[in-house]
């Protein structure tokens, strides 16, 4: 991959169980957001990106959202 192009940004995205929403983070670039429901955690991912690579020479080509889901099965 030539210097001046990423691929994507890999997010992982968990629901916040006690406040509602969902908080999205990525290691890779030090980003982390939050949004109220889905359609507001893709509006903030996509400002949070934008904000990371204003001043970048290179810029993502795609963000992709990992939802992780924790499931709990009584015994």
């Amino acid at each position: 991959m030539p210097q001046n192009e990423i691929d994507e940004v890999v997010f992982i995205v968990e629901e916040e169980p006690e406040d509602g929403g969902y908080s999205a983070s990525c290691s890779r670039w030090g980003i982390y957001t939050q949004g109220d429901n889905a359609d507001d955690l893709r509006h903030m991912v996509v400002n949070a990106v934008e904000c990371r690579f204003a001043d970048e020479p290179i810029k993502p080509k795609q963000i992709r959202l990992h939802f992780v889901r924790d499931e709990v099965i009584a015994a």
